[in-house]
């Protein structure tokens, strides 16, 4: 005997196959959106945490506003109070400058053979005007200014010949430049020791 199934086994198939199939793809795409879930779950998490943390830094910050004003005002009263101390003792530095160029002048100059008539200091520049001898008394004098650590650039300016109760002098006008000695490197002065 013979059995003809008339139903169709192959279309079954196909559409078992089909349902299959459509049923796979739906659970993958069910476990995809579970998985996208998740990760959205954590991402709001992670961002809530973050705008916490935002928040609490602009609480401290808020918190430290005076603090932080009140340190700016007293670097800006330190600046000052540091450029006041550099003044003074740039001052400081420039008074003992005369100082110290008067005592070179009167260390230097030659009380029997010459006389200052003037003496005249303004920042950096030093005019001296007198009477001497001689010529040979004069450029003693200016070599002697020359060697000198604070006196710098010496030049003679004028030098004439004047008659003081019927002798013949000579009046001369110097102008220097005048500074401290240039300080030695701080590795010179340890290796000196």
């Amino acid at each position: 005997m013979l059995r003809i199934n008339l139903l169709p086994i192959r279309q079954l198939k196909k559409r078992a196959k089909a349902r299959n199939q459509i049923l796979g793809f739906g659970m993958i795409f069910c476990a995809l959106l579970l998985a996208l879930g998740f990760v959205g779950f954590v991402q709001i998490g992670r961002v809530e945490n973050v705008q916490a943390s935002i928040a609490d830094l602009k609480r401290e910050e808020q918190r430290l506003a005076p603090i932080i004003r009140e340190v700016d005002q007293l670097e800006a009263q330190k600046k000052e109070l540091q450029r006041k101390i550099g003044i003074i003792k740039q001052l400081r530095r420039e008074s003992s400058l005369t100082v110290h160029v008067m005592d070179e002048v009167a260390n230097i100059i030659e009380n029997d053979r010459m006389w200052l008539t003037s003496f005249s200091q303004q920042g950096g520049s030093l005019q001296l005007n007198g009477i001497a001898l001689d010529n040979q008394t004069v450029a003693q004098f200016m070599e002697a200014l020359k060697e000198s650590k604070y006196i710098l650039d010496v030049r003679l300016t004028s030098s004439t010949l004047s008659r003081v109760s019927n002798r013949a002098f000579k009046s001369f006008a110097i102008s220097c430049s005048v500074g401290f000695p240039a300080e030695k490197p701080a590795t010179e002065n340890v290796k000196q020791k």
